[in-house]
């Protein structure tokens, strides 16, 4: 099959998207698919980094725009063009390639988008977690845990096939293969390694604030912390800086290539909803979650109620928080161990191979 990839990143929406779209894009390609990618050159976009994959991207230049055309969604603001002008931008490109699915992930494109391209894909696939605006798909995934298809009911043909629940979360195949030796080394836990993860972008500082209320936590004297930064976190030097005062030696790590590996080699981690979330899960890596925006509330209150995470909020109690959190988890290895339970049933890691698989039936369709 032939596939095109509608996914954008940037500083304000963050990696999460793209990163995702290439666990499938990658999964696709192994099946002996052929997958290209359209991105909008906005400010902190990842496609070098998805060229560096094996993949052809076309680029949309990047104008600065938020004109809205019609109906104004949550997003719109996100994708740097109306949706008129982008399907406008799309339209040679897809015309050219013909897809057999054109797969978009984009808060910010709606079934009028879908429509006006309707003529030059065959079948169409939409990644969100909103179930906040109308579609034309043959095939939706929402891997939000909890997530039910009902839920997208008024927004999605009766004929589309809806994929829902964190079942179908697309993480790349060395979580599931790290996933037996992870939990088996959480058995009888302590607090020595942690690992803090707030995004690729982290365009607000959250890493700098997470260490700044870690510094009067009570963690053992042996505790080190790892931090994974993107390329293009605007606070990248700053919180290099910050580590070096840190009271436990503090490695931050950028563009790393084995996060999989670094969870499974965790004890804790601090980090933001969003994709990641569900790789963490699948580990059974205890988790203190952090929400930084409002599209990643949901998952993450449902996580905390599923006792799976702890929820934190980045507010003016952070520090006080934290400080209480981090010293009842330094002192309940029981509370660890159970996070580790709760987490590890919320997804095995296999869901991307899953998806890839429903493509290529209803491909046949």
């Amino acid at each position: 099959m032939k596939i095109v990839l509608r996914v954008d990143a940037s500083l304000q929406m963050g990696t999460g998207h793209v990163m995702r779209c290439l666990t499938l894009a990658n999964a696709l390609k192994q099946q002996g698919n052929k997958c290209e990618f359209i991105c909008r050159e906005h400010a902190g976009n990842l496609i070098g980094h998805i060229r560096s994959q094996g993949f052809d991207v076309h680029e949309l230049p990047s104008t600065g725009s938020i004109a809205i055309d019609g109906p104004v969604l949550a997003h719109a603001a996100w994708l740097g063009a109306t949706q008129e002008e982008d399907a406008q931008q799309c339209t040679s490109i897809i015309r050219q390639l013909k897809p057999d699915w054109l797969i978009v992930d984009h808060y910010a494109l709606d079934a009028r988008w879908e429509a006006a391209l309707a003529a030059y894909y065959r079948k169409l696939m939409v990644i969100d977690d909103l179930a906040d605006r109308p579609h034309i798909s043959d095939l939706l995934l929402d891997q939000t845990f909890g997530r039910d298809a009902s839920d997208y009911a008024p927004w999605t043909p009766q004929t589309c096939t809806l994929l829902c629940g964190s079942q179908f979360s697309l993480l790349r195949p060395e979580f599931a293969a790290l996933r037996d030796f992870s939990l088996e080394r959480r058995r009888n836990p302590q607090l020595q390694h942690l690992l803090i993860t707030m995004g690729g972008v982290d365009k607000d500082n959250a890493t700098g604030k997470i260490l700044q209320a870690l510094k009067n936590t009570d963690l053992p004297a042996d505790c080190h912390f790892s931090v994974v930064m993107g390329s293009t976190a605007p606070w990248l030097a700053e919180v290099q800086q910050l580590a070096g005062k840190m009271p436990w030696p503090t490695t931050v790590k950028v563009g790393i290539s084995d996060m999989a590996q670094l969870m499974a080699e965790s004890d804790l981690a601090i980090g933001a909803a969003g994709a990641t979330s569900w790789e963490r899960c699948c580990l059974g890596l205890p988790t203190i979650m952090v929400v930084l925006a409002d599209n990643q509330a949901l998952a993450a209150q449902i996580l905390d109620n599923a006792q799976a995470v702890i929820k934190l909020a980045l507010d003016e109690q952070l520090a006080s928080e934290l400080e209480q959190i981090v010293s009842t988890l330094t002192h309940d290895s029981n509370r660890l161990e159970s996070m580790t339970e709760h987490a590890k049933n919320i997804t095995d890691g296999t869901g991307c191979q899953h998806v890839a698989r429903q493509l290529n039936v209803l491909s046949q369709i």
